[in-house]
């Protein structure tokens, strides 16, 4: 019985070791051909399963039954129990009733908080059980990625206090069949490797992350060999020339060379005929303050996370450096800049002439993230019409880029818009059902005429404002106004070049200090172009 389809366009590399070392962190992860191997100090069992199920494996259903007779909340609540292992004890973690209302992302939660719980009891190997659930055919996956998860060391504590990662030595992995446990194992380790990249960066406060220090660190995380080409603009003469947009935003940053910003390109490029072109860009403010416009009422705390879309962006390109795929080209941006305050800061009223030639007047310093990302999204834009870009081309931008967003899906989730041409070919679906599939939703929402017609200009001579302050819409006419400054509304469905494009709004999703940093939409983007993996038919099933 197979109960998932990996299906990459040409996967050329994959780990397959039996013993993998997870990105930066120290520890293992190993899948193990038995339930009882002896070097792991206690079990870890998540199972949506009803305690009587009989495919239990015996012993855990032993020690189940036997903590059911003295204990009526089992099923329902994370327990430490005795069980006939080495090691002698076992995290049980149940997931409680499940409805149609539930998705996958709760097999995740769940081990998270059993691997917690694992850590308090001092387990140092714990040997996590995989247990299928028909309902959900990636609930394996998303479990060992929940735990996972809970072994992530931020980058400024393993720096500070080494002796606090890692916080195991080796995470075991046991599923029902090897064959399929390994696989998991495999796919689990590349997500987990990206999504740590990306916290990283995303995580850290804004002097460690700040634009010439992330610099440092993706060169670090992709040397020669990785596959991806690094290229760098940082000199502020030719920022203003091509990224205009983005050169106003750094102008106060600029002033300190800690501070000072960049644009980053990382460019993948395969060595099969290109199915599909993928042009990320990722918004990466490692500071805002607001700017001119300052953030007040304790609304500036937590303003270091402002960089988590450039993180994202990161996060998937060490996937792809990972697993090599062919058939995909892909040039990624990292627009880095920190929103500063002080005597060189750009101010509303200004009227900056973008690189698509369009006159943008500045109306709120504090809506810099448009700012950042317009200039860049026309750069890959011309690659396209330069046919630099030019099988199948896909431009995404990835931001934290308003509260709107955030207000309006909730906590946790992402929110994709999409010109015509992307929902012509239904990309906004596509990722959707592909972020759902591995524990990372996302939420379409449709660009109007409205979103279009407040950010034209008001004044004479005016092309686009730069903010329509108050607006209902609050994130769809942002995703608008990028379509214009950009460029790309001449490459709409009746254009003779027609060009995707899709925009994240990742506010929702990206976490909020002092919670830990998700790396989302690392699993979806992911999942969609170098996974894919598949539910499998009912033909699957034996």
């Amino acid at each position: 019985m197979e109960r998932f389809i990996v299906k990459a366009y040409f996967l050329t590399f994959f780990r397959t070791a039996f013993c993998l070392h997870i990105f930066k962190l120290g520890y293992r992860v190993t899948p193990e051909p038995t339930i009882t191997p002896p070097d792991y100090d206690g079990l870890v069992f998540v199972s949506s399963l009803p305690l009587n199920d009989t495919t239990i494996p015996p012993l855990i259903s032993e020690a189940l039954h036997e903590a059911a007779k003295v204990d009526g909340a089992l099923d329902k609540e994370t327990s430490v129990l005795e069980v006939k292992v080495p090691g002698g004890r076992m995290v049980y973690a149940p997931t409680g009733p499940i409805s149609e209302y539930h998705d996958v992302r709760t097999f995740g939660e769940v081990a998270k908080k059993a691997i917690e719980r694992a850590l308090k009891a001092k387990f140092t190997a714990p040997l996590l059980v995989l247990s299928p659930d028909e309902r959900f055919p990636h609930a394996e996956m998303v479990t060992l990625l929940g735990a996972l998860e809970a072994l992530y060391v931020n980058i400024q504590y393993r720096e500070d206090c080494p002796d606090k990662c890692p916080k195991v030595k080796n995470i075991g992995v046991w599923g029902p069949e090897y064959a399929t446990t390994v696989d998991i194992v495999n796919i689990a380790a590349n997500f987990e490797d990206g999504r740590i990249v990306a916290r990283d960066i995303a995580d850290a406060d804004p002097e460690r992350m700040s634009p010439p220090r992330v610099e440092e660190y993706i060169r670090e995380v992709f040397p020669p060999e990785s596959g991806v080409n690094i290229s760098v603009v940082s000199d502020p003469e030719e920022l203003k020339r091509d990224f205009p947009l983005f050169a106003t935003v750094n102008r106060a940053a600029s002033d300190v060379d800690g501070h000072a910003g960049r644009i980053i390109f990382l460019t993948y490029e395969t060595r099969t005929p290109v199915v599909d072109t993928v042009l990320l860009v990722g918004k990466g403010v490692t500071y805002d303050t607001g700017g001119a416009n300052i953030k007040t009422q304790g609304f500036m705390t937590g303003m270091s996370r402002d960089k988590a879309g450039a993180a994202a962006v990161a996060g998937f390109m060490k996937i792809l450096s990972e697993t090599r795929v062919g058939g995909l080209k892909v040039v990624a941006a990292l627009a880095l800049t920190r929103n500063s305050i002080g005597e060189n800061c750009f101010v509303p009223d200004e009227v900056i002439r973008a690189r698509s030639g369009k006159r943008v007047r500045v109306v709120n310093t504090d809506a810099e993230g448009r700012m950042v990302l317009a200039d860049v999204l026309c750069y890959m834009k011309e690659l396209v019409e330069k046919k630099e870009a030019s099988v199948n081309p896909h431009i995404i931008s990835v931001a934290t880029l308003t509260g709107h967003a955030h207000s309006s899906v909730g906590t946790g989730y992402s929110i994709v818009m999409e010109n015509g041409p992307a929902a012509k070919s239904e990309e906004g679906k596509t990722l959707k059902l592909n972020g759902e599939k591995i524990g990372e939703p996302l939420e379409i929402s449709t660009l109007r005429k409205e979103d279009f017609e407040a950010y034209k200009g008001k004044a004479e001579g005016d092309d686009l404002v730069q903010d329509a302050t108050g607006r209902e819409r609050g994130h769809q006419g942002p995703a608008a106004f990028l379509i214009m400054a950009s460029g790309l509304d001449k490459h709409g469905l009746d254009s003779p070049l027609p060009i995707k494009f899709s925009h994240l709004d990742i506010a929702g999703a990206a976490g909020d200090l002092p919670a830990p940093a998700t790396a989302a939409p690392v699993l979806a983007l992911a999942n969609r172009f170098i996974m894919r993996l598949e539910d499998p038919s009912p033909s699957w099933w034996h």
